[in-house]
């Protein structure tokens, strides 16, 4: 009888068993994972990628703008109205054309950095049909020269040339720090997760051992050891400590979508984080760390592209005010005929010059006001990037010391988090015997949560003045290199 009483329990335990649903499968993310996965596919890291490439194309169309250029044009028209013609004796008549028109032309054209001018060289054919007469004429320009130049104004091209490489390293120089921005962002997403998942674990087991001394309070009041009163305050916790549980349960789930959608998790399976020690690194120098700094962060690239574009204001307000003069030259070869074969026979010379001069004679101090407001503004532009440098690299110093002072803390921390658990287990021992108050055994508990509590939030600290710093010096203090990106990829 007491084997099938064995036999028939071990049925319905396995039976049990096997009812349940099975446990839903949870993925199990480190630090560093969170932080390679946010690297690739959080909606910040793509939207940088768009913003790099963007730059790249722009200076693509920079660097364009300095080689030659071949085009070719062709605007044909047809003509059946009546015009206002000029006859050779100086009168006008109306008279009704009926003509096509068809050309076509081929041009080089090359820009002049040097002067911001541009040279072209040109050919083209024109084909001239009067349809109520049954005439076709052709006109020839074997080849053209010529040349435009401002001579006065503003060099778009010599400007360019100064402000758009400085652009285009600051929109590379950019694109690393948003990586370890978004690291930062990572670290910080991740570590919400873990002070929730740690505040539930620790209200899970203060709620687990609030149940315990409730039911062994409970045990001593009937036998008359406790009072009332400290019975009810037991039963109060134990209400307090489910309520904190329920909370913590709403916090975990919140900060778990939250990192699920920034680092483009797809599956719907719960997250549990464990968190990565600190890495075995030296004290970082200051000297050496502001020194990375002043010479790859893209702030301060960004304060020398602001104090060109503002000298760049001052020329175009001088270039596009006072004294203008422009100059266009053209030299070539023409010759009209019957037939495409005359047309190109015996050309004859074409030269044309034409020279534009304009100034203000009265402009009531308009021209000399645009000029002072751009040196104003330029004059601002410099203060405020004398002001930044000064506070970038104040800032780059505070962090590097913070960095360092926080290794220390955290050894400390995981020291208090240890040291405060063990007196919360011998507290709830002695009072369970008797040897303890009440109030000695919530400000151990109390202790322990701060201690944990503490400990995560250094951990994070730490982790975040690492990314931090990796930004704005864009150097890998851990490798001893310095961080970049094959930006060909990105373009690929």
């Amino acid at each position: 009888m007491k084997k099938i009483i064995q036999l028939i329990t071990g049925l319905w335990v396995g039976l049990s068993v096997y009812a349940q649903p099975l446990q839903e499968s949870v993925i199990i993310l480190t630090m560093n994972e969170a932080v390679d996965l946010a690297r690739r596919q959080s909606p910040d890291i793509l939207s940088a990628r768009h913003s790099f490439r963007s730059s790249y194309w722009n200076y693509c169309y920079y660097k364009a703008n300095y080689l030659p250029a071949l085009n070719f044009s062709s605007t044909p028209n047809f003509n059946h109205a009546i015009n206002s013609i000029t006859l050779s004796d100086g009168t006008a008549q109306f008279i009704q054309q009926n003509q096509l028109l068809t050309n076509a032309s081929l041009s080089i054209t090359q820009n002049v950095a040097l002067t911001g001018g541009s040279l072209f060289v040109e050919t083209g054919l024109q084909r001239l049909d009067v349809l109520n007469q049954n005439e076709t004429t052709y006109k020839s320009v074997p080849v053209v020269a010529g040349f435009r130049q401002s001579l006065l104004g503003y060099n778009q091209l010599k400007w360019d040339r100064k402000i758009e490489p400085l652009r285009f390293e600051a929109a590379k120089k950019t694109y690393v720090e948003m990586i370890e921005l978004v690291s930062a962002n990572a670290v910080m997403k991740f570590f919400n997760l873990v002070k929730a998942q740690t505040n539930l674990e620790i209200a899970q087991t203060n709620y687990a051992n609030a149940d315990t001394l409730y039911a062994f309070a409970q045990g001593r009041y009937k036998i008359g050891t406790i009072t009332e009163n400290e019975m009810l305050q037991l039963e109060v916790n134990k209400l307090s400590e489910e309520s904190n549980r329920l909370s913590a349960q709403l916090e975990v789930d919140d900060c778990t979508e939250a990192l699920r959608a920034y680092l483009g998790i797809k599956e719907s399976s719960p997250i549990v984080v464990r968190t990565d020690p600190a890495i075995a690194l030296e004290a970082v120098r200051v000297a050496e760390a502001l020194q990375y700094a002043l010479t790859s962060s893209p702030d301060i690239v960004n304060m020398q592209l602001a104090e060109r574009e503002s000298d760049s204001r001052v020329a175009y307000a001088k270039g596009t005010t006072g004294l203008k003069a422009d100059l266009y030259m053209r030299f070539g070869l023409a010759q009209t005929g019957k037939t495409m074969e005359t047309a190109y026979r015996n050309p004859l010379n074409e030269q044309y010059v034409e020279v534009g001069i304009s100034f203000p004679v009265l402009d009531w101090g308009r021209s000399k006001g645009q000029v002072q407001v751009a040196k104003s503004n330029r004059d601002m532009v410099y203060a405020q990037t004398d002001q930044y440098r000064t506070n970038f690299e104040m800032n780059v110093i505070k962090t590097v010391k913070q960095f360092n002072v926080q290794k220390n803390q955290l050894t400390v921390a995981i020291k208090a988090d240890y040291t405060a658990e063990r007196r919360s287990d011998v507290a709830r021992k002695l009072y369970l015997l008797g040897k303890s108050t009440i109030l000695d055994l919530h400000a151990s508990i109390t202790e322990k949560d701060t201690a944990k509590r503490n400990y995560i939030n250094t951990l994070y600290n730490y982790w975040s003045l690492y990314y931090t710093l990796r930004s704005i010096t864009l150097f890998d203090f851990e490798k001893n290199i310095p961080i970049t990106e094959d930006y060909e990829l990105l373009i690929n």
